[in-house]
C-alpha cells in the first residue's frame, strides 16, 4: 500500500442493541422530565437484561414519579424497537425504579442565582470534529456503518420481522487514498435471526441492504463480506448480553476518527456539559469545514464543575489549511458564548429533542423541525467567510 493510502475502520450498532436500549430509555425518561420542566437537572442510568430494567439516576423533581409513568415509558420504548421475544417482552418486563432527587450539593454549584450564573452540570473535556470527507461532514467509515443498520431496520419493520431480530451490529473498513475513502475492503454485519431461517437467507437480505447503502463501485469482494460470522445469532438482545446508558460513546460520535472526552450523552439534561459542550464543539467543527477554513477540524472544550466559562479552548486544523488558527479561536471566542447558559441558548437545547440522539449518532443528522440535531446547522459559516475570506 502506498505512503498516501491507508485502511480505517469504524463500528455502528442498531437500535436493539443492549447497549442502545438503556440510551434509548434514559432519554425517553429525560424528555419526559422536560416536557414537565424544561430546567429539570437530570442523569438517568438504565441496565436492561432478561426480562429486566432497572433505573437508576437524579433528578431535580422530587415528585417525578406522581407526573410521569416511567413503566409505560419504558414498555413503549422496548414495543417500538420490536422486541417481543421470550426472554426480553415488553409486556413482561420487571421494571425497578430507583431514580431519586438530585443532590443539593450539585444544584448550589450549578444553578443560575442572582449573584452567579449558571454553572457547569460537570468537569470534563468535549471534543467536536468535523471533515468533508461526506457530504455531512462525518467519518465516512462511521456514515456507512450508521446507514446499513438504519436501513436494515427499515427493511426489518416492514418486511422481515418474522426472521430478523432487533439486535444488529455493523462494521465498515474503508480505504482511504489521499485523505478521502476510495472503497471498501470489508463490511461486517451481524444481525439476530429466529431459529428456523437459513444463514444463506439472512446474507441475502443483508447484502441487499449494504448494496442499497454503499457508493456504487464500493462493494467489498464477497470473500470480505461477512455476515454472523460465527454462524449463528438467535439469542441476543438483553437476553444474551446486559445492557448499560453510555457504553457506546465512540458509536455516538465519530467512529474513532477524532478524540471523546470520555462522558457519554444519553439520559443527561444540557447542563452537563458532557453532552451540551460537545455538540456546540461540533457545530463550530462542522461550520468551519463549511467555510471551507480546513479540511478537517477538531475541537477541545473543557469546564471545570460549578464555572462558567470554559477553562480552555483549543482547535486543530488540517496541516494543509491556511488559517492561523490562534486568530480562529480568539474570533470565536469574541463572537460565541461558551458557558453552560450561552450554549443552551444558542442551540436551543432546553427542549425535549433528545430521544432522536440516542441511537445512530448524535452528529451528521439533519436539523429537525421540532429543535432537535440544531448542533448541525450551518448559520455560523457566513460570519465565519466574512472574518477570514
Amino acid at each position: 500500500m502506498s505512503n498516501n493510502s491507508y485502511i480505517f475502520t469504524s463500528e455502528s450498532v442498531a437500535e436493539g442493541h443492549p447497549d442502545k436500549i438503556a440510551d434509548q430509555i434514559s432519554d425517553r425518561i429525560l424528555d419526559a422530565l422536560i416536557n414537565i420542566d424544561k430546567n429539570v437537572r437530570t442523569g438517568i442510568e438504565t441496565m436492561v437484561t432478561s426480562n429486566l430494567v432497572i433505573l437508576s439516576g437524579e433528578t431535580s423533581i422530587a415528585d417525578f414519579n406522581s407526573l410521569i409513568d416511567v413503566g409505560k415509558i419504558v414498555r413503549k420504548c422496548v414495543r417500538d424497537i420490536g422486541y417481543e421475544q421470550k426472554n426480553f417482552h415488553w409486556e413482561n418486563l420487571e421494571i425497578i425504579n430507583k431514580i431519586h432527587g438530585q443532590s443539593p450539593d450539585i444544584a448550589q454549584g450549578v444553578d443560575e442565582t442572582v449573584n452567579k450564573d449558571l454553572g457547569a452540570g460537570d468537569q470534563g473535556i468535549m471534543f467536536g470534529y468535523a471533515t468533508d470527507e461526506t457530504e455531512n461532514y462525518m467519518p465516512a467509515t462511521l456514515y456507512y456503518s450508521n446507514q446499513i443498520l438504519l436501513k436494515l431496520s427499515e427493511e426489518r419493520k416492514l418486511k422481515y420481522q418474522e426472521c430478523l431480530g432487533p439486535d444488529a451490529k455493523s462494521q465498515v473498513t474503508l480505504e482511504y487514498k489521499n485523505g478521502y475513502p476510495v472503497s471498501a475492503k470489508k463490511i461486517l454485519v451481524s444481525n439476530q435471526h429466529s431459529e428456523d431461517v437459513s444463514p444463506s437467507k439472512v446474507k441475502d437480505i443483508i447484502k441487499e441492504v449494504v448494496l442499497s447503502t454503499m457508493p456504487d463501485g464500493w462493494m467489498c469482494k464477497d470473500e470480505d463480506f461477512l455476515v454472523n460470522p460465527t454462524g449463528k445469532f438467535v439469542v441476543g438482545g438483553p437476553d444474551g448480553d446486559a445492557g448499560l446508558t453510555g457504553r457506546k460513546i465512540i458509536v455516538d460520535t465519530y467512529g474513532g476518527a477524532a478524540p471523546h472526552g470520555g462522558g457519554a450523552f444519553s439520559g443527561k439534561d444540557p447542563t452537563k456539559v458532557d453532552r451540551s459542550a460537545a455538540y456546540m464543539a461540533r457545530y463550530i467543527a462542522k461550520n468551519i469545514v463549511h467555510a471551507k477554513l480546513a479540511k478537517k477540524c477538531l475541537i477541545q472544550i473543557s469546564y471545570a464543575i460549578g464555572v462558567s466559562n470554559p477553562l480552555s479552548f483549543y482547535i486543530k486544523l488540517d496541516k494543509d489549511s491556511k488559517i492561523d488558527q490562534n486568530k480562529l479561536a480568539a474570533f470565536l471566542l469574541d463572537i460565541l458564548d461558551l458557558s453552560p447558559k450561552g450554549i443552551l441558548n444558542h442551540l436551543d437545547l432546553l427542549k425535549p429533542i433528545y430521544t432522536k440522539t440516542s441511537c445512530y449518532g448524535h452528529f451528521g443528522r439533519l436539523p429537525q423541525i421540532d429543535g432537535s440535531f440544531s448542533w448541525e446547522k450551518l448559520d455560523l459559516a457566513d460570519k465565519l467567510l466574512s472574518e477570514f475570506s
